[in-house]
């Protein structure tokens, strides 16, 4: 029954995830209500093999039907590759704790933004020269890479907001973006976890199927409602993340 309820928590997680990020909202707190006796490297890595599958499955379908800018982001997910694992291995030397109050400030700047920009990620106009966006998709997979390894929630909010609000794409071709760097961050974050042996696979390969079947699912009603619902549902979840992380900070 375990396996079972995990699996619609990843299918749930999958399709929220696939269009506007903050899936481990959902996923992350059902494997440990459900896992509570399961070391949490070993509950981190089984919720990274769900997580990579979903976000693989909705970059594809992303890549099919969205023009992504591949010359900045293949360097974007490089960086965020190598940055991903060094953020991780830097977790036990820092008390992660400590970001919580600035990432809680950062998180409602983003939101009120949002909010009343109404205009903003509505129209898909990159306003970066091709040389120039290389080097800030360098300088973004560095930056959010250590993060997503270091700490990670909020990182695919973080990735959607940078990529309207510099690269100048509207919030379908954001996700699609964000999507690329996802993947290379949770794939770093996965060889190490595989690597320790911190994944239970008879219970991360169900859930990873159900993320991708929820990832499909997101993506199709991404696609066919537009930039509009997406900026929609980016508020909403940026919203719950932003309560989560003031229940964390301040019980």
């Amino acid at each position: 029954m375990e396996i079972l309820y995990l699996c619609l928590f990843a299918f749930l997680a999958g399709l929220i995830d696939s269009v506007v990020g903050g899936g481990g909202l959902i996923q992350l707190p059902a494997l440990f209500v459900f896992l509570p006796h399961v070391p949490v490297p070993t509950v981190f890595g089984t919720g990274k093999l769900s997580s990579i599958a979903g976000t693989s499955v909705s970059m594809w379908r992303y890549a099919r039907n969205v023009e992504i800018n591949w010359r900045a982001l293949v360097p974007a997910a490089a960086s965020a590759f190598i940055f991903s694992f060094l953020g991780a291995r830097a977790v036990s030397h820092f008390d992660t704790s400590l970001l919580r109050p600035l990432i809680l400030v950062l998180l409602i700047s983003v939101a009120v933004y949002t909010f009343f920009r109404k205009d903003f990620g509505s129209i898909h106009a990159p306003r970066l020269a091709p040389a120039k966006a290389v080097w800030y998709g360098v300088a973004v997979g560095l930056v959010i890479g250590f993060y997503d390894g270091f700490f990670g929630p909020g990182t695919g909010s973080f990735l959607m907001f940078i990529f309207v609000g510099i690269f100048g794409f509207n919030f379908l071709a954001a996700s699609a973006s964000a999507k690329v760097v996802n993947v290379a961050t949770n794939l770093s974050a996965l060889l190490y976890f595989g690597y320790k042996g911190y994944i239970l696979y008879h219970i991360g390969i169900p859930m990873a199927i159900s993320s991708i079947a929820g990832s499909m699912v997101g993506t199709r009603i991404a696609l066919a409602k537009g930039s509009g619902f997406v900026r929609k549902l980016f508020l909403v979840v940026v919203t719950g993340i932003i309560l989560k992380f003031a229940y964390d900070t301040f019980q």
